[in-house]
């Protein structure tokens, strides 16, 4: 295929909102953008090709077997386009629902022109967000950096040279979760500060759970840096429950423990040691089948994919 620029979205539900991007990537980029439009098992409002068609622009849909998710969506995505463009084109993954503008798209562009960059993320200057998902959003990051040593501050919208593209597509964490796969892919990221638009049309289909369980696969993707920290901070706790016991049993020892003392604080430190010691157990364990895990087989995401309907044969 032919194109200069790859647009990579998922959709789900959201076939009103998707619509009017087309027409607005049309304008706002030119006719020669090429759309990969992810229908993520839509039931109700299932993404007609002809919605990318009646923009002017060229594009395929993707639809999914059943809904996979967000995150997985994007990654059958990438490695469609992976599969089928060649090395020149440049590759864009943005949400379907106009909060990710596509005036934006040339700003992160830009970025690419740079050897020296394979990725380019959108940060947020501003958000259209309500205060609960603010809060949210600065604990995960809180959280984050804490349990795996790393930053995190940008999403899905980003643009990607296809050699990044493909080292991403052969990424078995890529299925988890993109921005934390381009984290941990050693790819030279540059990022660039965008403001997050309004939706076109619709309401978030986002909810707290959903965005709570979005933030603990991030932390998947670095579960073996994540585990060796629980790990050592057991340890350190089962440490100081020995050197308590050994305290309590010197107070003892010297007769400064009152009656019922010893035997109490003994008890709360030998359940502390014995419950950190087999969570430490646990932790090493886990490390050990993360590190031997699956394989990603080339071409595995067709196993998802129900059938691609190319715009123009419509």
């Amino acid at each position: 295929m032919t194109a200069s620029m790859v647009v990579v979205m998922p959709v789900y539900e959201d076939l009103e909102a998707s619509s009017r991007l087309f027409q607005e990537l049309a304008k706002s980029q030119g006719l020669g953008t090429y759309i990969v439009a992810v229908d993520d098992g839509s039931v109700r409002q299932p993404l007609d090709a002809r919605s990318i068609s009646a923009a002017g622009l060229e594009g395929v849909v993707v639809k999914l077997r059943r809904n996979v998710g967000h995150q997985r969506a994007i990654a059958i995505g990438l490695c469609y386009v992976a599969e089928h463009f060649g090395e020149d084109v440049r590759v864009i993954v943005m949400d379907s629902d106009g909060e990710d503008t596509p005036e934006s798209i040339s700003e992160l562009i830009k970025g690419l022109d740079s050897s020296d960059i394979d990725i380019v993320v959108a940060t947020r200057r501003s958000r259209v967000e309500t205060l609960k998902f603010r809060a949210f959003y600065v604990v995960y990051k809180l959280l984050f950096s804490l349990l795996s040593g790393r930053r995190i501050s940008f999403g899905n919208f980003m643009a990607a040279k296809m050699p990044a593209v493909r080292r991403l597509a052969a990424m078995q964490e890529l299925w988890t979760h993109v921005a934390a796969c381009v984290l941990s892919s050693k790819l030279r990221v540059g990022s660039c500060a965008l403001d997050r638009g309004p939706r076109y049309a619709g309401r978030s289909k986002m909810n707290f759970v959903g965005l709570a369980l979005h933030g603990f696969r991030a932390l998947m993707v670095f579960a073996e840096d994540v585990l060796v920290r629980v790990g050592v901070a057991c340890t350190l706790v089962a440490g100081l429950s020995v050197v308590g016991a050994l305290i309590a049993t010197i107070l003892k020892a010297v007769g400064f423990a009152t009656p019922g003392w010893f035997s109490l604080a003994s008890g709360i430190l030998l359940l502390v040691f014995l419950q950190t010691a087999a969570l430490t157990l646990i932790v090493l364990l886990l490390s050990g089948m993360i590190r031997g895990g699956g394989v990603l087989v080339a071409g595995s995401y067709r196993d998802f994919v129900e059938a691609i309907i190319n715009a123009s044969e419509r």
